[in-house]
């Protein structure tokens, strides 16, 4: 079960950190994902990976690159510490990148601006995993998401693709078809972000909704149904072979043991 599925990880400090990964490694999960987000930038995004490397080097991990959160002093400066980071990469084999702009895109800075840089580097191999957003067009009015990953996809750098959570499979569907008939018969590896949903979680959503994640009112009132959709969209993700990302909390046996539910179904 464990490795069809992976689990995003939250902490402060490394010393949280070490004990969810000493968790993860009692309950045989092996494929996790360490954000770049929040406090986790910069020093502690850094000594994160030191740690892993070092520690826990049976782990399958996967680094959000956060061009946003990781900008230092200028474009510049802050380009030649991502080509560095993406060397190292290269070093320690136990971990991928996922790019991601951020939540507020740089000028000229942003994913597809860093991408278009790096297919101009001479003798550096590099896959990384995007980002991509189902929901703005419909629910954002944002309808540049098809044409930037068109511009993505282009510089042959690509070997992931990984969906922004949402509540609308209709809509997820039309994304993933079209998705496809660009790629042609390119291989992908697909990721899908999912929550659990709880009446905490749906408390704290309704309390601060995040940027550009969709969630229908019909789930946020009631938890039957968002329980419905969850195993729906489970369902989804496993028929079009995409690998689910665990958002949410899991890291106590009681959460992971609610993560599982709509596994065993």
């Amino acid at each position: 079960m464990n490795n069809n599925i992976r689990f995003e990880l939250s902490f402060k400090n490394i010393s949280q950190l070490e004990n969810k990964l000493n968790f993860c490694k009692l309950n045989n999960i092996k494929n996790i994902n360490i954000p770049c987000k929040g406090l986790i930038k910069k020093e502690l995004f850094n000594s994160t990976i030191k740690f892993i490397s070092k520690n826990f080097n049976e782990f399958n991990v996967t680094y959000h690159y956060s061009l946003y959160h990781q900008y230092s002093k200028n474009k510049d400066e802050s380009y030649q510490y991502f080509i560095d980071f993406v060397k190292n990469s290269h070093i320690n084999r136990n971990y991928e990148i996922l790019l991601v702009s951020g939540s507020n895109k740089k000028k000229n800075f942003d994913s597809v601006d860093v991408l278009a840089y790096l297919k101009k580097e001479k003798d550096l191999k590099v896959k990384l995993g995007i980002a991509y957003n189902p929901y703005l067009k419909k629910y954002y009015n944002i309808s540049s998401e098809r044409e930037r990953f068109e511009r993505k996809f282009s510089t042959g750098l690509i070997n992931s693709i990984w969906f922004q959570y949402g509540t609308d499979i209709k809509v997820l569907q039309n994304e993933l078809t079209y998705l496809k008939k660009i790629t042609k018969d390119e291989k992908l590896n697909l990721f899908g972000s999912l929550f659990i949903p709880s009446k905490q979680f749906i408390a704290r959503f309704k309390f601060r909704p995040w940027k550009e994640v969709y969630i229908s009112e019909k789930f946020l009132f009631s938890l039957d149904n968002f329980f419905n959709f969850t195993s729906d969209l489970v369902s989804f993700y496993k028929n079009n072979n995409i690998t689910p990302v665990i958002e949410t909390d899991f890291s106590s046996s009681e959460k992971l043991d609610s993560v599982y539910t709509f596994f065993r179904k």
